[in-house]
């Protein structure tokens, strides 16, 4: 059965670009976290699957997001996790905006190491943004 889809918040609590990382084309857990992030009170901007790295900061400036949601879960996605920071602190974005990651392929030594919050499961997404959003 399909979940229904949330409404957009009226006042949301932070704008959130959600994707997965190229060439992860696994999005059920993705689009979990979405929902359940919408449903929280989150503007989410899905750039969808086997996304490139630059993408996540073009779309964060372009909606002044201030978190990204990374699902993570093939290790040729989580070898482009490096290019992705790279890339966060080149656009001088990288100490201003939150990241939450989760998927098979990551843990959470690998979120620690990027400086993201790692998530086990769409239920503890909607704290962990919260907590990681930057003030």
């Amino acid at each position: 059965m399909m979940e229904k889809e949330p409404p957009e918040p009226e006042n949301p609590l932070g704008i959130v670009v959600i994707g997965n990382i190229e060439p992860d084309m696994h999005d059920t857990a993705k689009e979990a976290v979405r929902r359940t992030l919408k449903r929280a009170g989150f503007k989410t901007i899905d750039v969808g699957k086997s996304v490139a790295p630059q993408v996540f900061i073009d779309k964060v400036k372009e909606n002044n997001a201030n978190l990204i949601a990374l699902s993570v879960n093939t290790v040729p996605a989580k070898n482009n996790l490096a290019k992705l920071d790279e890339l966060l602190k080149a656009a001088g974005l990288k100490d201003k905006v939150g990241i939450i990651m989760g998927g098979a392929a990551v843990k959470k030594e690998d979120a620690d190491e990027f400086g993201a919050l790692f998530g086990k499961n769409k239920e503890e997404a909607p704290e962990l943004a919260k907590k990681a959003i930057k003030k």
